[in-house]
This record gives structure tokens, sequence and C-alpha cells, in this order.
């Protein structure tokens, strides 16, 4: 049971690693928010069309649980174009740490909405990452993009949350391929209408980010945080993943140069203390 605990929170740590970079990714494509989302759900739903039928995972679901799946799709692509519009108008540091508030979200809806037990214990650990992401936000006055971009960061927090509310429940009666793969093409059609009414600089240029963006971050790291919500409870999930700042500013470092101030070591030290804590308590339980 150790081992397989161990694994578990291996490879949920190994998502958020992977989701992480769409930080740095958004930061290196010249290209609206809008538009950004709808080629990296493009490239990621061609994908794993590819994968789902060479493993033969079923793609149909029954008549009653589509309007659901159909709401986390749009749940999903509300979540990646507000937090990309929070990225572009600030930087790695604020436009992640603004949308890790939903930890704390879920912690309210989710006894809420699944009828699932309320712990004190969770309130708490959201509150260390609430008093975490206070330490990582920089100082800014309410006319400034900084306020913009958390204004957008939180937003994206609500629906995100909502988003990884609906899939759990759906977790147990389909495959986590599936659902990712619905809300890729539920995604796409939402933005498609763009390509009509916009008008965009070369993508030339841009594709090596946009596919690693496709294939990273969205195919590979956010089909295997949806695996995750099988092994632990979403609060849990989002407590842990709490972590995604810290690599997102780590990723930011190294690739952008953006080198963290002291308050943003402190706050990222509190956000890692909340994540072990609650490893180490789910692996007790």
């Amino acid at each position: 049971m150790k081992g397989e605990h161990f694994k578990n929170v291996f490879w949920l740590n190994f998502a958020i690693l992977c989701t992480s970079s769409s930080g740095i990714f958004a930061r290196s494509i010249e290209l609206p928010a809008s538009m950004l989302i709808l080629l990296r759900s493009v490239i990621a739903a061609v994908l794993l069309l590819v994968f789902c039928k060479w493993k033969k995972i079923d793609l149909s679901f029954k008549r009653e649980d589509r309007l659901s799946i159909l709401a986390s799709g749009l749940l999903m692509g509300l979540h990646w174009v507000s937090y990309f519009y929070s990225l572009k108008l600030s930087n790695v540091a604020v436009g992640m740490l603004s949308l890790f508030t939903f930890p704390i979200i879920t912690v309210v809806l989710e006894p809420l909405l699944l009828r699932t037990r309320f712990e004190n214990g969770h309130l708490l650990l959201g509150f260390m990452i609430l008093a975490g992401v206070n330490f990582l936000v920089p100082d800014f006055d309410l006319k400034n993009a900084h306020t913009r971009a958390v204004a957008w960061g939180l937003f994206s927090a609500l629906c995100y949350s909502l988003r990884n509310l609906i899939s759990k429940t759906k977790m147990t009666q389909y495959h986590g391929s599936a659902i990712m793969l619905a809300q890729l093409v539920i995604i796409s059609g939402m933005l498609s209408p763009l390509l009509v009414v916009g008008t965009y600089p070369s993508l030339t240029s841009q594709w090596p980010y946009t596919l690693m963006l496709a294939v990273i971050t969205t195919a590979i790291g956010h089909t295997l945080f949806l695996y995750s919500l099988k092994k632990f409870s979403v609060t849990a999930t989002s407590i842990m993943a709490s972590i995604q700042p810290v690599y997102g500013v780590v990723l930011a470092v190294i690739f952008l140069r953006e080198y963290p101030t002291a308050n943003t070591l402190v706050g990222g030290g509190i956000i890692l203390s909340a994540v072990i804590i609650e490893s180490v308590r789910t692996r007790k339980a």
C-alpha cells in the first residue's frame, strides 16, 4: 500500500510539473490567449484521439452524462483562456499564484456539491496556501495590469475548481483520456469561430512552443491530472497540486530568467509545506 501511495503521489507530481510548463509557453508565444488555447486544444485532441484508438478506449458517453461533460469542457475552456490572459498581463508568478486560490474554492464547494464530509484540516491547509500566495503576489494598485491579472486568475480558479468537481463524478464511469478528449473537442468547438472573425500574426514561428504546449502541458499533464482524481479526493488533489506555482517559478527562472524575490521564496516554502502535510495525511488515511 505504501508503494502504491508513493506511485500515485509521484504521477500526480509529474502531471503537475507538466502543467507547470504552461507559464513559460504562454509567455513565449506571441498569440492572443484565445487563439493559443484553440491551437493547443486541437493539437492535443488529435494526439489523444490517436492514443484512445490505439488503446481501444471507449469514447461514448451515456445520454444522462453528456450535459455534465459539456459543462466540464466549457469550464475548462474558460479556465484556460482566463488563465492565459492573466499570464500575459503579468508574469508567471502572479498568473500561477492567483490561479492557485482554487484549492480554497474547492474546499468550500466539494462538500456542497459532492456531499462529502467537510474536513477542518483541509480548511487550515487552504488558508496556509492563501498565506503563501499573499507572500508571492507583488504589491499592486487597483489600476495596473497586476490587478487585472489577479482578477482573471481568480475567475480561472473558480472555473477550474468547478471543472474538477464535475470530472470527479465521472471518473469511475469513464476513462480519463476519454473525458479529457471530450473536453478538448468542446473547447475547440467553443473557440473555432475565432478562425473566421479573428486576425492573427503568422503562426510559422509559433509552432514549436505551441506544439510543446499541446503535448507536454495538455495531452500529458492534464490527462494524468484527471487520472489522479481516481486516487485522491478533489480537495486533496487540489491542495497537493498547489506546488505547481513553485514548479512554475523554477521553470521561469531556468527558461525566462524571471528570478523570484525573497517574498516568492517564503510563499513557495509555505505552499510546499502544505503539499507535504497533505501528502503525509492522505498516506496515513
